[in-house]
């Protein structure tokens, strides 16, 4: 029988080099959060991280320390971390801003934008309407990540785009309160549903259509965002009923 991992959705390996293993981790973790492997409120101990990664506490709690500066954790007084929690409030906050950043560097990115940048969102567009077509919630995820971080890179602005990372960093509770819920109706055989949008941001690279890259951007954040705010007050109303409770 097979052992689970000890934090669930986590499965990172070992780190292999030591000259380097606080960035290591902090990767790692940084990745599993962007993709929406971790569940809004789970506990990472740094004990299970060093565990995983073959190391000792003190890189794990430096990398932890760094998430939880760039908002994607929030560290508790003995030293463990957590998932920020879900909220219709911090996801609108969120969406705003991704709005804003996203929109500016795909912008940005049509003044750089040559034949092989438009390849190649082609064939992920390709790639990621094959994962939908799969019921492939994961290669979804992937490919989604991949599409918007060609443009934003392809914007020679390398501030902008640590501030975007840093945005997909706190987002991705969200992002995994929406692949559990979308999993179960996903229908394999209906998946232009979740291309649309890039196929418009496309449209609008091929036109050398700044502006129109902007809007197509902000559109693709404000469809999840929809999505995502019925999911929010769903999961804030057994809270909502608590803290009632607890008040009478």
């Amino acid at each position: 029988m097979t052992t689970p991992p000890p934090l669930g959705g986590l499965d990172i390996e070992p780190v292999s080099s030591r000259r380097t293993v606080q960035d290591e981790v902090h990767q790692r973790l940084s990745e599993a959060l962007i993709s929406g492997r971790l569940d809004p409120g789970q506990q990472l101990t740094i004990a299970a991280i060093a565990e995983m990664c073959g190391t000792s506490h003190m890189p794990v709690r430096e990398a932890l320390r760094r998430l939880a500066a760039e908002g994607a954790l929030e560290v508790a007084s003995t030293g463990s971390a957590y998932v920020p929690a879900v909220s219709r409030a911090r996801l609108d906050d969120l969406c705003e801003a991704r709005i804003i950043n996203e929109g500016a560097a795909g912008a940005r990115a049509v003044a750089f934008a040559d034949a092989r940048l438009v390849r190649g969102l082609e064939t992920v567009i390709g790639e990621y309407y094959d994962a939908a077509r799969a019921h492939d919630l994961a290669g979804m995820t992937s490919k989604n990540q991949a599409f918007h971080f060609a443009i934003y890179r392809a914007s020679n602005a390398p501030v902008l785009v640590r501030i975007i990372e840093t945005l997909w960093l706190q987002f991705g509770p969200y992002l995994r309160m929406l692949t559990r819920n979308v999993e179960p109706s996903l229908q394999p055989l209906e998946p232009d549903t979740y291309t649309r949008h890039h196929y418009d941001i496309l449209a609008a690279f091929k036109a050398a259509d700044a502006k129109a890259v902007g809007r197509a951007i902000a559109a693709d954040i404000r469809s999840t965002r929809a999505l995502l705010r019925r999911l929010c007050e769903d999961a804030e109303a057994p809270r909502a009923a608590v803290r009632s409770r607890a008040a009478g």
